[in-house]
């Protein structure tokens, strides 16, 4: 009887020893793997990557649409500009309840208060320029709610870029004194404007004028580059939005030259 359990306990021990190495194969298979992806540059990494641009991409465009789009439904329908906001926030939300889409929902989100922003200022206020900064930053409370709760950081990082963007664009309005400028070419129709806009002009290439504009664009570039280097995509969606603020400004500048 012993002899018999003997026998079975021996026949099965390399069963045993088998399984054991087996096991232990499947482990170092699997530390092998985890080392492999940590130390190789390979697939996962150049997705975000390309993701990260993706969203300075689509931040550039979305500082650019207000300008470009958002202005011509203002001054004709500013009631169905400020109505389009609740479209955006809708977006937004059906975008982040996928995991496939959620950093462009995130994205639009933030886009959607500079949207509101400027339904609200050039659909109704535009007159006055006093009331230019504080209805752009009738989204900030929400930007840095969101922020502390650590949620929506691309949306709400897009939309403090693109305002700071605005800040120092009105401050250079003010230190070179172009507001009154701003105040006579809300209230001329298309062939007064062109006047206006050359005198503004005239005030800009001043070396006051110049000298700010370098100043101000020294600042802006640093500020839209250095986050560049941190990549999350977060901080891309702020260099984006600071970056763009150049471009828009560039042009402002250009179709003050060709009037």
């Amino acid at each position: 009887m012993i002899n018999n359990t003997l026998s079975s306990y021996t026949a099965s021990t390399p069963s045993i020893d088998t399984e054991l190495d087996l096991a232990d194969t499947g482990q170092k298979g699997i530390r092998q793997l985890e080392s492999t992806l940590s130390f190789s540059p390979s697939l996962p990494l150049s997705i975000s990557e390309r993701q990260s641009w993706l969203v300075f991409v689509a931040a550039v465009f979305l500082v650019s649409v207000p300008v470009f789009i958002e202005a011509p439904i203002v001054r004709s329908l500013p009631s169905l500009s400020l109505a389009l906001t609740a479209f955006w926030v809708w977006l937004s939300f059906a975008l982040m309840s996928r995991t496939a889409t959620y950093v462009w929902g995130d994205l639009l989100l933030g886009f959607s208060w500079s949207w509101l922003a400027g339904a609200i200022y050039w659909g109704w206020l535009r007159w006055e320029p006093l009331w230019h900064l504080p209805v752009e930053s009738i989204g900030l409370p929400f930007a840095c709610w969101c922020l502390l709760k650590n949620w929506g950081k691309v949306g709400s990082w897009f939309y403090l870029g693109s305002l700071l963007g605005t800040v120092l664009t009105d401050v250079y309005f003010y230190l070179v004194d172009l507001m009154p400028y701003w105040r006579q070419i809300m209230r001329v129709d298309a062939d007064g404007a062109s006047q206006i806009l050359q005198n503004a002009l005239i005030q800009v290439q001043t070396p006051w004028g110049q000298s700010w504009a370098i100043i101000l664009a020294l600042v802006l570039l640093t500020v839209g580059i250095l986050p560049l280097g941190q990549k999350q995509r977060y901080w891309y969606a702020f260099g984006g939005a600071v970056l763009s603020t150049i471009l828009v400004d560039s042009l402002f500048l250009l179709a003050a030259i060709a009037a």
